[in-house]
């Protein structure tokens, strides 16, 4: 998960909001409760590209990925945004 999230979260949340799911994703990063992602709109927000990589990275099916993330995405990248805020792309 860190992976994914270490150097590519503006670029994650960009898939998001391009995708039509950008609310949801925006309400990890503010403060307050997480909305919950299914995994079909996981699959529309991050892209054909995006989960083949993670499928070769991982040797995890689309379907075992797309699970965990939807599980595990939300609390992740609420972690990686202290205070609703991205990291900086600067450091």
């Amino acid at each position: 998960m860190g992976g994914l999230l270490g150097g590519g979260l503006n670029e994650l949340l960009k898939h998001f909001k391009q995708n039509g799911e950008g609310e949801v994703a925006q309400s990890w990063v503010n403060d307050g409760p997480n909305k919950e992602v299914s995994p079909p709109q996981l699959k529309q927000a991050i892209g054909p590209d995006v989960l083949a990589a993670l499928e070769k990275q991982t040797g995890l099916s689309q379907d075992e990925l797309l699970a965990r993330l939807s599980r595990e995405l939300p609390a992740a990248v609420d972690k990686y945004t202290p205070a609703g805020r991205l990291p900086s792309q600067n450091t």
